[in-house]
């Protein structure tokens, strides 16, 4: 029992003992005034248990004194001259969980105490004949009592040196997982170097036209640079090193990830992908969306690994707060489901339900240990419902400031008419992903306030256009290609007809037939509502541009000679001019010499760190008076690392392996910030 279980139990008995002791001093006809006193005490240890005042230490000692009283009251009396000794035992007995030498020694001094009391007023009472039997019975009295101190005492070595063994061994292991710990983190760093040769060279090989085995060693690069980053994660997710990097972000870029992520597995599986993103979610909010993007990510990846059939339904939505929302990501998957011991083990790290050597599941099952760690840093929680052989429900609710609170999704004042949604009740063979659709698509039009109604054949579509107002019909490829010559023909009309189709599908020549690649979401959905057939760059990422980098003169600093060639063959596809330099003296050279634009630095290096080197680089250029751009480009990539070198004076961070969407929206930023102060210094 812990300490707080262990004085309710003492307080118990106790209490037990003292309204005993009070029916015997009314039978007896002991000091009746007692009585009174002892049910005060009694009732004044319940309540300052409950209160827990004052201090635990001190509340023992009341709970000792008040037992001593108690017993002392009970063996001043010559009737418990036999009694004393079962008295003191009983009490010595219960005080000893408390693990206090000092209670065990003043019980016995208390015992001895009373014990010559009692021979004292038998001797001068005459209510005792000291003959050899009373004699003899005294002597195995005390040794009984004093056994029992004995064994009180020995219990109490015995629990504290167990305590402090146990104490050890926990100080050992937590060692132990440190060093673990320091060594994962260290080798997650040092591989990052090698990883980003092979998935830079990987990149540059295919932009040369090979193919092939070229593209198997970069999904090898990708895979292994994603299960380092997993361990760096785990590792500060157990260390607490956490460091939130909270920044403004649209919400609708959240959904765009999960799409991007399932696009690029989705000719490898057959597994349907539902999106349901509720139209009221804030625009634009405020938090760690480097963190959020991972949380999606890591339940998205173990849905997709645990399921066969079916598919992986991602559900976004937001409560409003005092502090903003609580943002909830929900992720359903029809997979294989977990157990309830499972359950509460999967926020332990390395948790895989599948342990087997011949399992079909990849990773190192650190993905719920992330999740956990990471939603429990932002203040959030996370709840697991499961049916074994059924499927899984994730759900994290992660609390997020709100900077502009309106819808993200809206349709148009100027839309009318009704929405047909097209899907065929015997599509799919696991009747919960046909649930699914039909959740998102109710969900949507609830939450954009528009009429919807499901036709599963051709007869309900046509009944439904006779008596409504039908202005859309949205379906899947499969439904399409069941009717194509119908559905061409009513296209031609007031009607517009969208497919949801996998990548790659066209319809027939002449056809006003709309497609929408899979997997079908709202920002598309309601693009195409607010502008019909004139709808373009209907998906989120249509619009993107990269940044036009053209004749930028950069310099890329790294002690490794592979990272500076990957680096040169990356960034020289964008049109900038490149140079490189193995040190920071030698960067520092190289810029005093040259016109450099651009300065990518790597951190740790010999001699002279990234840091130093910058700062005596923006000397240099301060002096020539010119302005120039110096951004991180280093394996350094732990929790607050950005923050890290922002604060010493870079323009921005790039993590090892490089990715070249983050290169883009990094350069793109730095150069918007760049332009901007020029308008600045210009006007």
């Amino acid at each position: 029992m812990d300490r707080r279980n262990n004085n309710i139990y003492i307080i118990s008995l106790v209490s037990i003992s003292c309204i005993a002791l009070v029916f015997e001093g009314s039978v007896l006809k002991w000091e009746f005034w007692v009585s009174p006193l002892i049910i005060i005490g009694t009732v004044s240890l319940w309540v300052m248990h409950i209160t827990e005042r004052p201090e635990e230490n001190i509340r023992e000692v009341c709970y000792l004194i008040y037992a001593m009283m108690a017993s002392f009251y009970h063996g001043i009396h010559e009737t418990s001259y036999v009694d004393i000794a079962i008295v003191i035992s009983f009490i010595m007995v219960a005080y000893s969980l408390m693990d206090r030498f000092y209670m065990m020694h003043l019980l016995l001094a208390e015992y001895i105490f009373l014990l010559l009391i009692q021979i004292w007023l038998g001797m001068i009472g005459g209510s005792v004949t000291f003959d050899f039997l009373t004699v003899s019975r005294t002597m195995l009295h005390f040794v009984a009592v004093l056994y029992v101190y004995t064994g009180c005492c020995k219990a109490i070595q015995g629990r504290s040196e167990m305590q402090e063994r146990l104490s050890r061994m926990q100080e050992h292991m937590h060692e132990y997982d440190q060093d673990m710990e320091d060594f994962l983190s260290n080798i997650s760093h040092e591989l990052r170097t090698p990883v980003n040769v092979v998935s830079g060279m990987s990149d540059l090989l295919l932009k040369k036209g090979f193919g092939g085995e070229v593209n198997a060693i970069k999904e090898a690069g990708i895979r292994l640079s994603n299960q380092i980053e997993d361990i760096q994660d785990y590792t500060e997710t157990r260390r607490s090193a956490m460091i939130l990097e909270e920044e403004n972000y649209m919400s609708t870029s959240l959904i765009n990830d999960v799409v991007t992520s399932f696009r690029m597995v989705s000719d490898k599986t057959d597994l349907e992908l539902i999106v349901d993103m509720s139209p009221d979610v804030p625009t634009m909010m405020c938090g760690d969306v480097k963190k959020l993007h991972k949380i999606f990510n890591q339940l998205l990846s173990n849905a997709f690994k645990f399921t066969r059939h079916g598919g992986v339904y991602v559900k976004l939505t937001a409560e409003k707060m005092e502090y903003g929302v609580n943002l909830i990501l929900e992720v359903t998957d029809t997979g294989i489901g977990m157990r309830q011991k499972d359950v509460d083990s999967a926020f332990n790290g390395l948790f895989q339900v599948n342990k087997q050597r011949n399992r079909s599941s990849g990773g190192v099952g650190l993905g719920l240990s992330i999740v956990y760690g990471f939603v429990h840093r932002m203040n959030g929680f996370i709840k697991i419902e499961s049916e074994y052989g059924k499927g899984t429900t994730v759900r994290a609710t992660i609390p997020q400031k709100v900077v502009d609170p309106k819808p993200c999704l809206k349709k148009d004042d100027s839309f009318s008419g009704d929405i047909l949604f097209h899907v065929r009740p015997d599509k799919y063979k696991v009747a919960r992903v046909r649930d699914f659709y039909s959740d998102m698509a109710t969900n949507l039009a609830t939450g954009l306030q528009i009429p919807l109604y499901p036709a599963e054949t051709i007869k309900d579509i046509e009944r439904l256009c006779d008596n409504l107002n039908v202005s859309f019909i949205f379906m899947g490829e499969e439904e399409y290609k069941a009717n194509s010559k119908y559905f061409d023909e009513l296209s031609k009309g007031d009607i517009i007809l969208v497919v949801s189709a996998d990548h790659g599908f066209k319809p027939k020549a002449g056809s006003r037939v709309m497609v929408m690649p899979k997997p079908i979401y709202a920002y598309p959905v309601v693009k195409i509502l607010n502008e019909g057939l004139n709808a373009e760059n209907i998906e989120l990422g249509d619009n993107y541009k990269p940044p036009e980098l053209d004749g930028i003169r950069a310099l890329v600093v790294d002690d490794e000679p592979m990272n500076l060639v990957v680096a040169k063959g990356l960034f020289e596809d964008y049109g900038m001019i490149v140079e490189t330099a193995r040190s920071g003296k030698e960067a520092i050279s190289k810029f005093k010499a040259d016109d450099i634009d651009l300065v990518f630095m790597d951190h740790m290096m010999p001699e002279m760190d990234g840091v130093e080197a910058m700062h005596r680089i923006r000397s240099e250029a301060a002096v020539m008076g010119k302005n120039v751009i110096v951004i991180a480009l280093t394996a350094n990539v732990v929790s607050g690392a950005r923050e890290m070198f922002v604060k010493e004076g870079f323009d921005g961070f790039i993590g090892k392996p490089i990715s070249l969407p983050d290169f883009e929206r990094v350069m793109s930023r730095v150069l918007s910030k760049v332009r901007m102060a020029e308008g600045g210094a210009k006007s």
